[in-house]
This record gives structure tokens, sequence and C-alpha cells, in this order.
């Protein structure tokens, strides 16, 4: 880490410990609306935007200290700059590499917990101090036999709050993000089932070892080798690889466009791969989850959120970036109603009114298919897709409509999409999309 960041002693682990950090960070932000309305008598013109970041502050501290669920949730919110406010974007993206950290004390506990060894009992070096925290767990840098190794440690009472958590959440995701409440409560189920996978470090060992062994062959990427005999449920230990983070590279780095053009490319290539050849997929595309290599390869180093596609769903899905679907009117009525964006019980007016935004949707997510080659640092094309997506987070009839506008197994796929687009515009990279793997398969 590059500054001395304060570490934690301990983290709130029982249901009354979180609630009561809950309702502390509830109060904090009623007071700070207390204290806009009080402004605004004085000033009508006053916008929101202090409101925003008091609020955006007192949660992110709150939730830094939970960490967690709460905290990985938050990441995920920070992801999508449709539905929250900038000063909220800036805060929770902190979530992604840049929790305070666990104190040395906690993290041998865990190690003795678990292998009845101090950390520096089972390596010949070990850092005592993060090199990286973010929302689930955190980084140490280890040595063993000339091996520079990467030692991740889960958080305390993580798996276990993984519930309790979301519920303490959904008040807060409700009323500040204008949630639907249907929808919340379609999405929600998926969204606990990855976060209890994202906390079982056993199935990620497995699940790392089977997608980097079967995504090797790709072009410029880069992935860690992983240590059984150094890992549990609690503990992962793979390769350290040399470079930089994707974020701290795209905000202090210059590049080439030819550089750009191939991290962009490993970077399609691989999401592609993954969705059509595996079904299964890294679904965590932010930019904690990969490193820059010195020669300006892409490293993958986190596999703890992985999606695997149903195969019913996924032809369902992937017919959406089918070029002919938007000429062919009943086509599309089938797969809406298959996705669930429109109901056979909806009104005229109500099906009408959601094909029209779907399709509208459809056809801006989609373009970078119906290319051979897309640019992805077309700023205008970004333009139009953020504004159609604040479009939509203001548009009633989704805040009121008493049904879920889409499937729950879409949210993760959605997500993943969500973060390649934005990575790859940061990138400005230019990418060739017939690399995708898709063929006529999904037709």
């Amino acid at each position: 880490m590059s500054k001395r960041v304060k570490e934690q002693e301990r983290i709130p682990v029982g249901k009354v410990h979180r609630a009561t950090k809950f309702i502390a960070t509830g109060a904090k932000i009623g007071t700070n609306y207390l204290k806009h309305y009080g402004k605004k008598l004085v000033n009508p013109e006053l916008s929101r935007d202090e409101l925003h970041q008091d609020n955006a502050t007192d949660i992110y501290q709150s939730l830094s200290q939970l960490k967690g669920s709460a905290l990985k949730v938050a990441q995920m919110l920070s992801m999508d700059k449709n539905l929250l406010p900038r000063a909220y974007q800036q805060q929770f993206t902190m979530a992604q590499y840049s929790a305070p950290p666990l104190s040395y004390p906690l993290v041998v506990r865990t190690f003795e917990k678990h292998f009845k060894k101090k950390p520096t009992e089972l390596f010949d070096t070990f850092s005592p101090s993060a090199q990286n925290a973010a929302s689930m767990g955190q980084v140490h840098k280890a040595t063993l036999n000339g091996k520079e190794l990467a030692v991740k440690i889960q958080y305390p009472g993580v798996a276990d709050s993984v519930k309790s958590d979301l519920a303490m959440v959904k008040p807060i995701a409700l009323s500040m993000f204008k949630l639907n409440p249907a929808e919340y409560d379609e999405f929600i189920g998926e969204v606990e089932s990855r976060l209890l996978e994202e906390a079982d470090y056993d199935l990620e060992l497995e699940r790392s070892q089977e997608l980097t062994s079967q995504c090797r062959s790709i072009p410029n990427l880069v992935f860690p080798g992983y240590y059984p005999e150094f890992s549990c449920a609690k503990v992962l230990t793979m390769d350290w690889l040399h470079g930089k983070p994707l974020g701290e590279f795209l905000k202090t780095d210059t590049w080439t466009a030819e550089e750009g053009n191939r991290i962009g490319q490993a970077m399609w290539d691989f999401y592609h791969f993954q969705i059509h050849r595996l079904k299964s997929l890294h679904a965590d595309p932010h930019p904690g989850n990969f490193i820059i290599t010195e020669n300006r390869q892409l490293g993958v180093i986190d596999f703890g959120c992985v999606k695997v596609i149903p195969p019913a769903f996924y032809l369902s899905y992937f017919q959406l970036l089918d070029g002919d679907l938007l000429n062919n009117p009943k086509k599309m009525a089938k797969v809406f109603q298959e996705l669930r964006f429109i109901y056979p019980d909806d009104s005229v007016r109500d099906q009408a009114f959601f094909t029209e935004v779907f399709t509208r949707l459809v056809e801006l997510l989609g373009r970078p298919f119906r290319t051979p080659e897309f640019d992805f640092s077309d700023s205008e094309y970004f333009r139009q897709l953020y504004g159609f997506g604040e479009e939509i987070s203001s548009m009633k009839e989704f805040r009121n409509s008493k049904k879920a506008r889409g499937v729950k197994d879409a949210l993760y796929i959605n997500r993943t999409y969500y973060g390649l687009y934005n990575i790859l515009h940061e990138l400005k990279a230019k990418v060739n999309t017939s690399t995708t793997w898709l063929h006529r398969q999904i037709r």
C-alpha cells in the first residue's frame, strides 16, 4: 500500500453489533437531511450535492468498518453510474481496493485457527501490513523458497453475516437509491448466493484453478499459480503478480493506443471465451481484480465472484445480441417475455412502454456486436449509454412497477458487461468484436 492506513483492531461480527452500526449510520443520515433542509429554507436554490457528499462519506465509513456483504454491495453500486450521484460513486469505489485493513494480530489469529501455525511459521517472510484491503478480505505479501506469494485472508464473520447484512442494506437501497421493491426482492437472492460463494475460499481455489487452466491459451493474459497446501476456507495463497493494479494504471499511467488495444482485446476475449465456451465466468470486472504487468499484459487475480450461466437463460439472453432481433418483432416479443422485460398480463400500455424502452436499451448495449470492430473510446456512444441509463432511472414506470423487469440470472451478466464496457472505455480500446465465439449457436 502506498501510504499507511489506520488498521482496524476488530470487526463487529454479531447481528446486534452490526445492526447497531447500521442504526447509528441511519441516524447520521437523518441529521444530514435535517441540515440540508434547514439550509434550504435559507437558500431555496441549494443543490443536494453537499447532502450526497455527507451521506456518501458517512455510509462508506460505516460500511468500511463492517466490511463483508454490506461493503461489497456498495462496491457493486459504485459501478452503476446511472444509479448513484457522483459523490456515492467516488466514495464507494474505494471499496474496490482501499478499505481500512485489519490489524496483524487478527490475521495471526486466522492462521492459528485454520493452520495451527502463525503465518511466519508457514512462510519464509510475511508482511505484517496488508498490501491491499477490499470488501471481503485483504492481501499480504509472503515469500517461500524464493517465490513471492499473495496471501488473501478473509475478514472474520463475512460468511455468517451475509443474509443479515443484506436485510439491513435493503431500506437504504429502497429509500435513498429509489430501487424498485419488486426488483430488489427478485435480485437479492442472486446477490446473496454469489456473496456466500465469494466467502468460500475453498470454492474460489477450485474455480480459480479450473478457469485459469482453460483460459491460458488466450493471448496477452497472465494468471497466478495457486497453492492448495497454503489455502483453506478463509485463506487463499497464489503467486504474486508484478505490475500495477488496473485502477492505478488507469489513473496514473500513460499508454500507447496499441497497448490500450492489446489490453482491451485480451479482456474482451477473456470474457467472451468464458461466456460462450465455458458458460461460467469471472463476474466481477472492477479494476481491483486486474493487474497490468510491466510488459502491458492483463493479469487476472481474483475469481471470487463467478457466475455459472444456466443453459436456458443463455439461449434467451444472448439472442439480445443477434442483430436480426431488432428487425423481427415476433421473435423480439418472445425473447422479451422469456427474460421478463414484459409479461403476458401486462396492460397494452405497459407492454408498449416496456417494449419500446428495452428495444432502445438492447440496441445501445448490443451496438458493439453489430460491427466487426468497435471503438470504445467513442465518447458519444457512452454519452448516449449513460444518458439513457439516467433517463430509465427517473422513469416512474420502473419504480412503480409491481413486477421485476428482468430475471435474476441476468444480474451478474449485466454487471459484467457494464464493468467491461467501462474499463474498455477508460483504456480507449479499439476491439475486434468478431472474436466472441458467438457464431450461430444462439440463433
